[in-house]
C-alpha cells in the first residue's frame, strides 16, 4: 500500500580517535588508530519531523574524553529545526551518546522499547561493564519523563508514523531498536548500535560493548535484511557515512542519507 516517504539526515556532532582493536570483539587485523563518529538522525517530510537519538553535550564530552564538534541542537538548527518544537524523538537505546540532552526537547514524546527501560533500571546495572555506557542522570531523566506520561513504550516491531517503523534488535543492549524509513530510493535502516561500523558486519565481529554476543550477530543479519541493500544500511558510528553520502546544503557535518549515495560499497575497514 502507498505510504509516506521522507528525507533522512545524519548529523555529526562529535568524534574520537582510538585503537581500532577497541571497535571489534576479536582482534581486528587492521591495527592502529581509528576514528569513531557520533551522530544523531533526522527523519522529515511535509507532515512531520522525527528526531532519532539526542546525543550528548559538551560537558559529557569532557568527562568521556570525546572530541566535541558542536551541539546536536546546532545541527538541528542548520536543518531549520528547533529542538523545542520537536514532537517525536525515537531513542534507539539509553547509552550516554544516544540519550543525553533530553531537556532540550520539552514537547517531545520519546519512543523507547519496554525492554530498554527494564535493562537500564534493573538488576543488570549492578555490574560495572554493563552500566558503564549509561549515565545515571540520563536514566533518571527518562524515569521522570515516564512519570510525566511522555514516553511511548513499544515492544518489538511497531509503526511510529506512516513509513517509519522501529524494530527491537537486542544484543548491544537488551532493548536496542533500529529504525526503518521509507524514502524515494527505498527503505533505509538506521541501525544505530546494532552495528557501529560496516566492518562489524563484514568481519562478523561485534563492537565489544555487548550484552549478548549471539544476539548482536543475529542482529547484523536482521538489519541487513531490513535494509535490503548495503547502501541503505546506516551503521551507528561509522566515519564512512560521511564519505558515502552527499553533504546537505553548505553544512559539512550533515549527510543526506535519502539522497543517492556517492559510493555503493560499505566494506572498507
Amino acid at each position: 500500500m502507498p505510504t509516506e516517504q521522507y528525507e533522512v539526515f545524519a548529523i555529526l556532532y562529535a568524534k574520537s580517535i582510538r585503537h581500532s582493536k577497541g571497535f571489534f570483539l576479536d582482534e581486528d587485523p587492521h591495527n592502529g588508530p581509528a576514528q569513531i563518529n557520533y551522530y544523531i538522525w533526522v527523519i522529515r517530510n511535509d507532515s512531520r519531523i522525527i528526531v532519532v537519538d539526542t546525543g550528548f553535550d559538551a560537558a559529557r564530552a569532557v568527562t568521556r574524553s570525546r572530541d566535541f564538534i558542536r551541539s546536536p541542537m546546532e545541527g538541528l538548527a542548520s536543518l531549520g529545526i528547533d529542538a523545542a518544537d520537536v514532537g517525536t524523538v525515537i531513542l534507539t537505546h539509553l547509552h550516554y551518546d544516544h540519550a543525553g540532552n533530553i531537556d532540550e526537547f520539552p514537547r517531545a514524546e520519546f519512543v523507547l522499547q519496554d525492554e530498554e527501560m527494564r535493562f537500564a533500571t534493573g538488576r543488570s546495572m549492578r555490574f560495572k561493564p554493563l552500566r558503564a555506557p549509561f549515565e545515571l542522570t540520563d536514566i533518571l531523566s527518562m524515569v521522570t519523563r515516564s512519570h510525566e506520561g511522555r514516553i511511548r513504550f513499544v515492544t518489538g516491531t511497531e509503526e511510529i508514523a506512516p513509513g517509519v517503523t522501529v524494530h527491537h534488535v537486542p544484543g548491544h543492549t537488551k532493548g536496542l531498536q533500529a529504525v526503518t524509513v521509507e524514502t524515494s530510493r527505498g527503505r533505509l535502516c538506521l541501525a544505530s548500535d546494532a552495528a557501529h561500523f560496516y566492518a562489524n558486519i563484514a568481519l562478523q565481529s561485534p563492537f565489544p560493548i555487548v550484552a549478548d554476543v549471539s544476539a548482536v550477530l543475529e542482529g547484523h543479519e536482521r538489519i541487513s535484511r531490513l535494509a535490503g541493500s548495503l547502501d541503505r544500511l546506516i551503521p551507528g558510528h561509522d566515519p564512512l557515512v560521511m564519505e558515502h553520502f552527499p553533504q546537505w546544503a553548505n553544512d559539512p557535518l550533515i549527510r543526506e542519507l535519502s539522497g543517492a549515495p556517492l559510493r555503493l560499497d560499505g566494506t572498507d575497514t
